[in-house]
């Protein structure tokens, strides 16, 4: 069975730890141990939910979800009672490790996780990234993070940021794909609600052909006749303006907005 460290606090319970909370009791983890911390009370399902720091025992293992604006509002309440066994996961989109590392000095290890979405669902990509070398904390660390799905370490904050720009943003990129071939299909006679089905449908139908090991590029292939109508479609998309570098530019606008919310971090500081 997957346990958390005892007892674990999970400051803020936003949509991202929310999921992650989904998964680890779909993966039938012990959240016997586990607090949640949110100043609005709204309960958790089967995790304690609380709106202040429990009394007594200090946590050994606290979760930051919450935004990264909230961080030198909470950090004078919660750094003194993160001691020197205590491992510091932040959800914190932006905010670095030595940024991290400075508000929380005493930690015994400090962890940077970008999860995705699906990571409810045990199907998700968490990016890690840490600067200390607790070898025992970092397979602690990657085996809760692994029961979500793929869980890979990276050396640098640069590769995490690109990451959160693929990955953890991906879900949002991709729901709005779909969105758009929808209204295409709208546009082009069919009802309304049908025509999200469809879409919706294809994504999921595409993502099961992905699951088995197909590549993108197989799929696109197989289903593209030549001198048929997918290839018509795939040449606009192909275009040396089309779909490529769009997505290049929504990219680099997810990357620049990361850095930005570090910078006004390590200020705050």
């Amino acid at each position: 069975m997957i346990a958390l460290p005892e007892p674990a606090w999970f400051v803020g319970c936003g949509n991202m730890a929310g999921a992650m909370v989904d998964g680890w009791r779909k993966a039938g983890a012990d959240l016997s141990g586990v607090t949640v911390i949110r100043p609005s009370g709204t309960p958790v399902e089967g995790v304690r939910t609380v709106t202040a720091y429990p009394a007594g025992d200090k946590p050994v293992f606290v979760m930051l979800g919450f935004k990264p604006q909230k961080l030198d509002e909470v950090v004078p309440s919660l750094a003194p009672l993160v001691g020197s066994n205590c491992i510091v996961v932040s959800l914190l989109a932006g905010v670095s490790a030595e940024t991290l590392r400075a508000r929380f000095p005493s930690a015994r290890f400090v962890v940077r996780a970008m999860p995705n979405l699906a990571v409810s669902e045990r199907l998700g990509v968490t990016g890690l990234h840490a600067v200390e070398d607790d070898l025992e904390a970092r397979e602690l660390v990657e085996g809760l993070m692994s029961a979500l799905g793929l869980a890979p370490w990276f050396e640098t904050e640069a590769e995490l940021g690109a990451l959160g720009a693929v990955a953890a943003a991906g879900p949002a990129y991709v729901a709005r794909f779909a969105a758009a071939m929808a209204a295409g299909g709208e546009a082009l006679g069919l009802p309304a609600d049908l025509s999200r089905q469809i879409a919706d449908k294809t994504l999921v139908g595409t993502a099961a052909l992905a699951a088995k090991g197909e590549s993108m590029e197989s799929i696109a292939r197989r289903v593209a006749s030549p001198r048929g109508t997918t290839e018509q479609g795939l040449r606009v998309l192909d275009a040396s303006d089309g779909l490529q570098p769009l997505v290049d530019r929504m990219l680099e606008a997810a990357v620049r907005r990361g850095r930005e919310l570090a910078e006004e971090a390590a200020r705050h500081g």
